[in-house]
């Protein structure tokens, strides 16, 4: 029995070109793959993981019970308050 690939010759499949060729392909594809996946994810919005230094340390509003450093996140309709 003869050993040679569908539409290639044994001898190409084994070079050193042919396995860096299948390298790429392999990791490009992975990298796809992982970038669509993060496309299905939520946005996620890391200035908000941080506090910024440049907010003030007290209200400067007009209602003295107004919460200090800047507006809060807005809550998704329909979520409980408490």
């Amino acid at each position: 029995m003869a050993l040679t690939g569908i539409l290639l010759p044994q001898s190409t499949l084994y070079s050193a070109w042919f396995g860096i060729l299948t390298a790429f392909v392999a990791v490009n594809t992975v990298m796809y793959l992982a970038l669509a996946i993060l496309k299905l994810l939520p946005p996620m919005h890391p200035s908000g993981w941080f506090r910024r230094g440049n907010t003030r340390s007290e209200t400067r509003n007009i209602d003295p019970n107004a919460p200090i450093g800047g507006p809060q996140p807005r809550r998704p309709r329909g979520s409980a308050r408490g």
